[in-house]
């Protein structure tokens, strides 16, 4: 039996260790670690890589995400609409500025917000509307762009779980008005901790980001909005800078094992996800469908297979939006994609033998 986890860094990282160390002992040597060179030199880096100007780094993707919506003057009574399937925190943006989350429904093929249903949810408070690229797949962004424009919404992606993916070309983080990118260990492009960055072209809005994620400060002791304090440091920037080198080796290697599982897994009990024409995947999750899901996680996790599940409760079900007094059964497809949704290994450093097993382990569940 193999023992597969759910995500491993070890080859990522022992295949660049030397360079992180170098990296490391750069800002240890310079003796400056908060909004130095690397960060500077990263979000310039980060900014291209994207197709876009600028990049403001900061504390995390939740940061990233609140520090647009606040910059954009989104605050209390106004409404931001929002996918009903994804991570909490693309919510949590929206309710730390005093705004409501609006929640619409994904397609289950892919998981993403469905483009015609935002409409039916725009009010006179709408403000914003925000697309998650999630697991690693673009949104349908042409067809939300002209509800944005026709409602005149700003439009943020949610870039946390997508970093080099694209949509007819272009990459996540230029698709819309800006973009919040996390770099949470786990994701595509991880730091060594928490870090995340602000990608737009707007340079209006990517001064008030790093102003109000500086406590409020365009300069120092000089503080001219009530800020708060989310900045991504010399250590994280440098370590960020040597990964996003690898970035597309290490997002090819995902789509080859993610095709592996496409062809390979030929279980009638199994649905495996769509990647839409126009789009590149970065499988930062590779999350299959089963109505049996528990079941089958069980049987995978005694053939020494990791899972995960993203995310077995929806948002409009969680203790912490129990204010807003959405019943069960309201947002129907995101409750079964909670139910249903089991995430299978998918890293960097994952060899074909291993996908193998994976596959012949689904294919075998009966």
């Amino acid at each position: 039996m193999m023992k597969i986890p759910f995500v491993s860094f070890e080859v990522m990282h022992k295949e660049i260790e030397y360079k992180m160390l170098d990296a490391f002992k750069r800002v240890y040597d310079n003796n400056w670690f908060i909004q130095g060179k690397e960060c500077e030199e990263f979000e310039k880096e980060f900014a291209a890589y994207c197709g876009a100007d600028y990049c403001v780094g900061c504390g995390n993707g939740l940061d990233a995400l609140y520090l647009i919506l606040r910059a954009y003057g989104i605050g209390e009574g106004d409404e931001v609409i929002v996918p009903s399937n994804t991570y909490i925190a693309t919510a949590l943006a929206v309710s730390y500025t005093g705004a409501k989350p609006v929640f619409v429904e994904p397609f289950i093929e892919t998981f993403n917000i469905n483009p015609a249903l935002i409409e039916d949810a725009v009010t006179d408070k709408t403000k914003a509307i925000m697309a998650v690229h999630l697991y690693g797949q673009p949104a349908r962004m042409d067809e939300i762009k002209k509800v944005a424009e026709k409602y005149n919404l700003k439009l943020i992606e949610d870039s946390a779980q997508a970093h080099g993916a694209t949509y007819k070309g272009v990459k996540t983080g230029n698709l819309g008005d800006a973009a919040g990118f996390s770099f949470y260990p786990g994701k595509n492009l991880g730091a060594l901790g928490d870090g995340g960055a602000i990608v737009t072209s707007d340079r209006e809005l990517a001064d008030m980001c790093r102003a109000l994620g500086n406590y409020g400060s365009d300069y120092k002791y000089h503080h001219i909005y009530k800020g708060n304090n989310s900045r991504l440091d010399e250590v994280q920037a440098a370590m960020l800078r040597v990964k996003l080198h690898e970035l597309d080796k290490w997002n090819k290697r995902r789509n080859e094992i993610a095709k592996m599982y496409i062809d390979g897994i030929d279980n009638e009990k199994v649905i495996t996800p769509v990647t839409e024409p126009d789009m590149t995947h970065v499988y930062h999750i590779f999350g299959i469908r089963c109505d049996r899901r528990d079941e089958l996680e069980k049987y995978l996790n005694d053939k020494g297979i990791g899972t995960n599940k993203h995310y077995p409760i929806p948002m409009h079900m969680q203790g912490a939006y129990a204010d807003l007094n959405i019943p069960e059964g309201a947002y129907p497809i995101a409750e079964e994609i909670s139910r249903t949704e089991l995430s299978i290994p998918m890293y960097y450093g994952m060899t074909d033998d291993e996908a193998g097993y994976v596959i012949d382990m689904i294919n075998s569940w009966k």
